[in-house]
């Protein structure tokens, strides 16, 4: 019986281990962006465009042409799905390639056949400068994210969006550092779907992304849930 348990708990952890290792992997699915760029053009007046995001995430910035397409239950996605055509391709985004690929999984499901997510999704978009429909400004310029980096202190630019799961991770990471090195270091947090031709400039295509400032020279950057321990040494690498 003990050795069974042992065996058990040897293959849960195995598995853990392979679930972690895949989610760390490039998704070798994904078209490239000039790949994504061509079919999306070619379907023309054909593409279905979905954006996976909450309906106010919809509101603040989407695709043109793209439909509010984040569904909450079964009843509404059979609803919902049975309004699309199975035979006209299916574009989604989501704001990397995580609730599109759960919405692309779940349509495939179902018989679409042509189901194409946008590789990096919205904030790749965004980043490259793509056309957005915006109910929000444009946020702050070149010259106003500049000035905010003046500081005898390194300076720690923190790009998320409060939608993003990934820079929820983040968030309290950074936070811990902020109070942790006060006196050392200034930390700046930017809404990046609030502040798109910032992030186009400075060539942010994914969140969150980390950048690191010395004398508003960038020094360090690094994108994804960065653990704690490789942030501190970017930082304990800097002299004053």
């Amino acid at each position: 019986m003990k050795k069974l348990r042992l065996l058990s708990l040897a293959l849960l952890a195995l598995l853990l281990q392979t679930v972690a290792f895949a989610q760390t992997q490039p998704r070798k699915d994904l078209l490239t962006f000039e790949q994504f760029e061509a079919k999306l053009k070619a379907a023309g007046k054909d593409a279905q465009i979905l954006d996976a995001r909450l309906p106010e995430e919809y509101q603040q910035n989407h695709l043109e042409g793209a439909v509010s397409f984040n569904i909450a239950n079964k009843a509404d996605f059979d609803k919902e799905s049975a309004k699309l055509n199975k035979d006209k391709p299916v574009f989604i985004y989501s704001i990397g390639n995580g609730r599109s690929s759960v919405l692309a999984k779940d349509l495939r499901g179902i018989g679409f056949k042509d189901v194409t997510e946008i590789p990096g999704g919205l904030s790749k978009w965004i980043g490259l400068g793509k056309p957005v429909i915006s109910t929000v400004g444009k946020g702050l310029n070149r010259e106003e994210y500049t000035a905010s980096l003046k500081s005898d202190k390194l300076v720690l630019v923190d790009f998320g969006s409060r939608y993003c799961g990934s820079c929820k991770k983040l968030a309290p990471i950074v936070d811990s550092i902020k109070n942790e090195q006060a006196s050392s270091l200034k930390v700046i947090k930017i809404e990046a779907y609030e502040n798109k031709d910032l992030v186009k400039e400075l060539g942010v295509v994914s969140l969150p992304t980390l950048v690191l400032y010395k004398n508003n020279e960038v020094i360090w950057k690094k994108t994804g849930v960065t653990p704690k321990k490789e942030i501190e040494k970017a930082l304990a690498g800097q002299t004053l």
